[in-house]
């Protein structure tokens, strides 16, 4: 083994390839051509005189000594990190990348503004928000931090419960006056509604009244759409009715553009949370970064503290 070829950089193309399992997403990534991660790759082979990588037309995958080598490597990688991020700390403020992954609709209206602020307080910290309603392995596309709307399946990552999302069902004003304002349930049968495509059993409402039971309300929908700011923007322009997350809607409502209806009904709040990669709450500024998104999401309007 050549302990000279084993290079830092080699080392975090290997690892990224692995758990990618492309060497053209990698290269994307790294913003280099995808002969130069193959490079890194065969030198690295080479080095240890190991072979890592099984490679075909049609996919990655890692042979034995590959598994072993990625683990710990990995784990190198980690402390080289921390170490790293604790001179870079100790000489003056937070410096670095920190990758995050939040739901669209929830990163415009004001996860964003989070973020600024907490850059103002740390202008040495790079943010790279990537906004999608996918549920993506947080590893694979080498994230920190993800803001999760909605339940989480069982899962390695940390996860840091915020509070659960109050939703209201909301017309907007000029859709009301148009028509007999639904005084029960069973009235939402005649109005047009508004449905999210991609939530999963969005077609029925739960409605629970004051006398504490539930009843439930097919709400099909004559507007499917798969974005939140699609339901905001189709709910402004009077196309119907829709059970919105009230931070989705909170500055529409204080305008008057649109109105809660069957108030004395509720809708199953959301969970709301952060996910961590194990590990990545040891680097300083993604240690921050948590405890302030933390603290700023659970001011969200509607928000309900666990």
């Amino acid at each position: 083994m050549d302990g000279s070829g084993v290079t830092l950089e080699r080392m975090r193309s290997f690892v990224r390839v692995a758990e990618r399992g492309s060497l053209s997403a990698v290269a994307r990534e790294q913003g280099v051509g995808q002969s130069t991660v193959s490079r890194h790759v065969a030198e690295l082979e080479s080095a240890l005189g190991v072979t890592l990588l099984n490679r075909t037309t049609r996919r990655i995958t890692l042979t034995d000594e590959g598994q072993r080598y990625h683990a710990e490597a990995r784990t190198i990688l980690r402390l080289v990190d921390e170490a790293t991020d604790g001179a870079r700390s100790a000489s003056g403020g937070l410096t670095g990348t920190i990758r995050i992954s939040c739901t669209a609709a929830l990163g415009v209206r004001h996860v964003c503004r989070m973020l600024f602020s907490i850059q103002d307080r740390h202008p040495g910290i790079v943010v790279d928000l990537s906004l999608s309603d996918a549920r993506i392995d947080l590893v694979q596309q080498a994230v920190d931090v993800a803001i999760r709307l909605g339940p989480l399946p069982d899962s390695t990552m940390q996860c840091r419960t915020i509070g659960r999302s109050r939703r209201i069902l909301v017309a907007s004003r000029a859709y009301l006056a148009e028509r007999v304002r639904p005084e029960t349930p069973d009235d939402l049968a005649g109005h047009t509604s508004i449905r999210m495509s991609n939530v999963a059993g969005s077609a029925m409402l739960s409605l629970r009244g004051s006398d504490g039971l539930a009843v439930r309300i097919p709400f099909d929908g004559h507007l499917w759409v798969d974005h939140g700011l699609a339901a905001r923007e189709a709910l402004a322009q009077g196309r119907g009715i829709a059970a919105a997350h009230v931070w989705l809607i909170d500055d529409l409502l204080a305008a008057g553009m649109v109105e809660q209806i069957l108030p004395e009904f509720t809708l199953e709040p959301v969970p709301l949370s952060l996910l961590v990669v194990p590990g990545r709450t040891r680097i300083k500024r993604v240690r921050m970064l948590v405890d302030a998104l933390a603290a700023s999401l659970a001011t969200l309007p509607g928000l309900v503290r666990e």
